[in-house]
């Protein structure tokens, strides 16, 4: 059982999560017209891909993944390449629109977490909450 001093941290934290996870999803859609998912899917195709190995980097499931791309490629940012060798459909690359939202995106994003968080820590603060993500990470 948690003790009320435990309650408290773990409602202030995960509060301030939200709120920090809400502000950056705002910050995407105001300032570049993305998703987070959209967001997620620009940085991980650095390169073209599989739709089942960029569902796999994303760890996110393959339907999920394949309607985000159709409505990516319904704005331009993806397109379908063929298997060279069956002619059909399987893979995925950014377009030019593609690059340059996701470089758009990465200096608003940027911005915006260093304007939200890491402006606000101590250098001590941000190394033990750096800490502590890396061993609940390991903890698995």
């Amino acid at each position: 059982m948690l003790e009320p001093a435990e309650w408290a941290f773990w409602d202030t934290w995960m509060r301030a999560q939200r709120l920090l996870a809400r502000e950056l999803d705002r910050g995407l859609q105001r300032d570049c017209g993305i998703s987070k998912a959209e967001f997620s899917v620009l940085m991980t195709l650095t390169r073209p891909m599989r739709v089942g190995e960029l569902a796999d980097a994303l760890d996110w499931e393959k339907s999920r993944v394949a309607h985000l791309l159709t409505r990516m490629e319904n704005r331009g940012l993806v397109a379908r390449i063929e298997d060279g060798a069956t002619g059909r459909r399987t893979g995925i690359e950014l377009t030019g629109e593609g690059r340059r939202t996701a470089e758009k995106a990465t200096r608003a994003h940027g911005a915006n977490i260093r304007r939200l968080a890491l402006d606000r820590l101590t250098p001590d603060q941000a190394a033990a909450i750096r800490a502590w993500s890396e061993q609940l990470l390991g903890a698995g």
